[in-house]
């Protein structure tokens, strides 16, 4: 283990001191003393990170998590002894907040281990290149993640013997007003989320009832080879049928539909039964798929009995959707800071005034439960 402050650490980037920027401290956990290095120098000269130390083991970062504050764990899957995902729930738990970036070679774009990895509640996951590599689009890819994750609001329980260079949590914007709470049935449930999302909606669906019967729509920004693993990780959370959605695909009680990468879900009837439509053009805000279509959608079919959710997410994807749904007399429930990885989309809504709840997943959920006259899974 090299803990930040020891001579042969890297102090890289401090913030000059005439700025009250603080850096972002980063603790890069990897087997390969090479990347360790090389990830380390990508960040040399930029003084919105430090390195606060360094660990080849999933271990020895747990135990140094335990006395240090840090802002973004930089973690390997493939090691030796406790692997990273086996590790990971351990190393949020012990990091009081941090946020994790999963860099490996085991993270390549659809492949199992990195929808895991990102509903275990990793903030966000990059392919490690192969050695020589690490220079060019890589890099940019890195620093992008780091500050894009690293700038998000932070809420967590401060630590024994921190260093007081730690970053200190942010405090969110007011929310400008909650809108009264809705009652009666609920016929759609719609729910939008990106960056950490996987994470929240896992949460959510466990504390979803199986007595909730009205059907789901996600919108989740990832890209589409994901989304068939995607599905197959909602429909064992949730234990209840999820799949991909398709052009024709009917809205079934008790299922979920998910967006497919390349297009977002609207919503048509059709002989009596509303089915989904596939839109491709681009959206307002350019996510693809984007939550405003689906949003926009369940107003038309479903008025003051749709309900959307707006997760964790960076940008302001779902807030013309809301707009819409809440001219139609729906509800719209947003997740609060505390608990976002990034607090863009459920904040822009909340600032807005359209959520009549702002809260953790677990308890949208049980609201969510409470209006519908179920009991909620403990």
């Amino acid at each position: 283990m090299v803990p930040a402050g020891s001579r042969t650490s890297p102090r890289l980037g401090r913030a000059d001191s005439s700025s009250n920027a603080r850096p972002i401290r980063v603790l890069l956990v990897d087997d390969s003393l090479v990347a360790r290095t090389v990830l380390a120098r990508l960040l040399e000269g930029r003084p919105e990170f430090e390195i606060a130390g360094a660990a080849p083991t999933a271990d020895q970062a747990i135990f140094f998590l335990a006395s240090n504050n840090i802002d973004i764990v930089v973690l390997d899957v493939e090691m030796p002894g406790k692997d990273g995902l086996t590790a990971l729930p351990e190393i949020l738990e012990a990091s009081h907040g941090a946020r994790v970036l999963i860099v490996s070679s085991a993270a390549e774009i659809g492949a199992s281990a990195t929808v895991r990895a990102l509903t275990l509640g990793a903030a966000d996951t990059l392919l490690k290149p192969t050695a020589g590599h690490f220079a060019g689009e890589f890099s940019h890819k890195f620093v992008d993640a780091l500050l894009r994750i690293g700038h998000a609001p932070m809420e967590r329980a401060p630590v024994v013997g921190a260093p007081k260079t730690a970053r200190q949590p942010a405090t969110p914007p007011p929310i400008v007003a909650l809108r009264p709470s809705k009652t009666g049935k609920i016929s759609c449930l719609a729910i939008g989320a990106s960056t950490g999302g996987l994470h929240a909606l896992s949460a959510f669906l466990r504390r979803l009832s199986p007595d909730f019967t009205a059907p789901m729509l996600i919108t989740q920004h990832l890209p589409p080879p994901f989304m068939p693993y995607f599905a197959a990780q909602l429909r064992d959370i949730a234990r209840r049928p999820c799949a991909v959605a398709a052009d024709g695909s009917p809205l079934v009680p008790g299922e979920m539909l998910v967006a497919p990468g390349e297009g977002h879900i609207r919503l048509a009837r059709s002989g009596g039964r509303v089915v989904v439509r596939i839109d491709p053009a681009p959206a307002p805000t350019r996510c693809m798929p984007s939550v405003d279509p689906m949003f926009e959608s369940v107003a038309d079919i479903f008025g003051a009995e749709g309900v959307g959710v707006v997760l964790t997410g960076m940008g302001r994807d779902g807030t013309l959707g809301a707009q819409e749904m809440v001219r139609a007399g729906a509800e719209i429930l947003a997740q609060d800071s505390a608990t976002s990885v990034v607090w863009g989309m459920p904040g822009s809504v909340a600032q807005a005034g359209l959520a009549s709840v702002v809260m953790s997943p677990e308890d949208l959920a049980r609201h969510v439960c409470s209006r519908a006259g179920v009991r909620p899974c403990s």
